[in-house]
């Protein structure tokens, strides 16, 4: 549960900038705050800047979704500018959150030099694994109308976006989230639990699937 005005400025002012789409709206900046603001004390990180950062970071993704800009991650870092400054933040605190949103995209390759990036990214990510994740392909693609799966449509080895199968997202980005690539010791641990659970529910899904699973029951006599 977070304040309303955490942290200097009103959250519901920036509330206003999130739509749930599918996956990416408040209770996902819930949980990457929660996330963050762990790690942060795990690892040493600045808090503050974790935290504006957290509540930021995707604050141009509606704009994104309707092609008003071409990445939310660049865009959302400009449009924290103005917020950061009427809250009171230094020049140099503002250039340090605005890094933080600018990089937290890791698929984008774009490095984290601080280590407040790196724990933005790593709470991004880990609510990309997960139960939490199954249930966030499964509402994308529910309200997107993209199948659940299709036996004909093997993953493609390339991602392009969320637009094939829920299923086949999973192989083409969620498992792909591998424990290795998290920056901090704490993220990779959860990361390794996340992870082995997106395995098991998929092991699961094809047992289910193609009958597998009926073919390990016995009858009783």
């Amino acid at each position: 549960m977070m304040d309303d005005h955490v942290p200097g400025f009103s959250l519901t002012s920036v509330k206003r900038h999130y739509v749930d789409e599918g996956g990416h709206g408040w209770d996902h900046v819930v949980r990457v705050h929660r996330m963050a603001m762990w790690i942060a004390g795990e690892v040493g990180a600045d808090k503050r800047i974790v935290e504006a950062a957290a509540l930021l970071h995707d604050i141009a993704r509606a704009r994104e979704e309707r092609g008003e800009c071409r990445c939310h991650a660049l865009e959302g870092a400009i449009m924290a500018r103005p917020i950061l400054v009427a809250a009171g933040f230094s020049t140099d605190q503002v250039e340090r959150i605005g890094h933080c949103i600018a990089v937290h995209r890791f698929s984008k390759g774009i490095k984290a030099e601080t280590l407040e990036a790196q724990v933005l990214q790593d709470a991004d990510r880990l609510d990309a694994l997960g139960a939490i994740a199954i249930a966030r392909v499964f509402s994308y693609n529910g309200l997107h109308r993209i199948p659940i799966h299709d036996e004909r449509r093997s993953p493609e080895e390339t991602y392009r976006g969320q637009r094939t199968t829920a299923i086949n997202h999973f192989y083409e980005k969620i498992l792909k989230i591998t424990p290795e690539s998290f920056h901090t010791m704490p993220a990779r641990q959860i990361a390794e639990k996340r992870h082995r659970f997106v395995q098991t529910f998929l092991d699961h899904f094809h047992k289910e699937w193609t009958g597998e699973d009926l073919n390990q029951m016995t009858t009783r006599d």
